[in-house]
């Protein structure tokens, strides 16, 4: 193994490190740099990137690459891990999904050093981290005052990804259209396989979502080679998904909830009611397909037309392997409120 290259830095096989890679100067003079916490194993493997907070606020992330930083697997590593809690540092500080200039971070690869301040940020991470690894888990939660449960999301034909997602073994593996100028996209069209994880709340941190965050993480290493195997699965099945939907609210009101995040419902099975605060008048919220609850809001005051539970259908994952190309793209929980 010869040592690991980041920056100006070299990290020897059997080392850690954390590089700080320069990024720009606050108006008040305060430097800002994107920290790099590369563990460099003594026996060859893949490069693997975990990243956080490339949407300020989904601070889940964050938590979650600490603790696999922390984790005694990492002592007999194979190979190198990337870990970036916070790509977005000046989201992340302010309690913002976006930069400074309102743009989305993800939305703005694979960037360019001579582009707006999003554009630079993204263009340092998909240089210096990126490209220089063969996969990725990119770490995300659901929108503020949302809740999702755990999740993988990936594009749909692609066999290496879907093995990867059965190891991490979520509650649900959603299959998506990539998005314009997302990390993942600019990362496969650049041969780097990169899984996308959703799970809890902007601005919180969900025990459940973290846990299966870090043991989904360390099983995708076993996977790849870089880890012992873990002795820990899941007592459920994974659920296979390629659509889904939003119950919305029918009318404006207080919303009192029958099911939770998890649960199956039936079609036509009454998931809620929106009551007048008046107490003269509820309406009922009905689930209009079979499916199982991945989202829904945590806010019980709605707006007619409110998204209130993301129901996604469950499939046998061999109806998702023989229609590869007809899953639709999911909208981003900000562009569905």
């Amino acid at each position: 193994m010869s040592p690991f290259r980041l920056g100006a830095a070299a990290i020897a096989p059997g080392q850690r490190a954390t590089v700080d890679l320069p990024v720009s100067t606050l108006s008040n003079h305060t430097h800002v740099t994107l920290p790099v916490h590369v563990v460099h194993g003594e026996a060859p493997g893949p490069a693997l990137f975990l990243s956080g907070a490339i949407h300020g606020d989904e601070i889940q992330g964050v938590e979650i690459v600490r603790r696999i930083l922390n984790h005694p697997a990492l002592m007999t590593l194979r190979g190198t891990l990337l870990a970036v809690p916070i790509v977005n540092s000046f989201g992340f500080l302010n309690h913002t999904r976006y930069m400074p200039d309102r743009r989305d971070l993800n939305r703005c690869f694979p960037g360019s050093d001579r582009g707006s301040l999003a554009s630079l940020v993204a263009d340092i991470f998909f240089r210096e981290v990126v490209l220089k690894s063969q996969y990725g888990i990119d770490f995300h939660t659901a929108a503020l005052h949302r809740s999702n449960l755990p999740q993988i999301r990936l594009a749909a034909g692609e066999p290496e990804l879907l093995g990867m997602a059965q190891a991490f073994a979520p509650p649900v593996i959603l299959v998506s259209k990539l998005r314009e100028k997302s990390l993942r996209l600019s990362a496969g069209q650049a041969g780097v396989r990169v899984l996308l994880y959703e799970g809890g709340e902007a601005l919180r941190f969900d025990e459940g979502a973290i846990d299966a965050a870090v043991k989904g993480t360390l099983r995708v290493m076993a996977h790849l080679g870089m880890a012992d195997p873990m002795p820990y699965r899941p007592s459920t099945e994974t659920v296979f998904s390629d659509a889904s939907q939003w119950v919305r609210a029918p009318e404006s009101g207080i919303l009192h909830t029958m099911r939770r995040i998890g649960d199956r419902v039936g079609k036509r099975e009454v998931v809620g009611v929106v009551a007048d605060p008046l107490g003269t008048s509820s309406v009922p919220l009905v689930a209009e397909e079979d499916g199982i609850i991945v989202g829904r809001t945590n806010l019980p005051i709605l707006n007619r037309g409110d998204a209130v539970f993301h129901i996604a259908r469950a499939l046998p994952l061999a109806t998702i392997r023989q229609h590869p190309d007809q899953a639709a793209a999911l909208a981003d929980e900000d562009e569905i409120i």
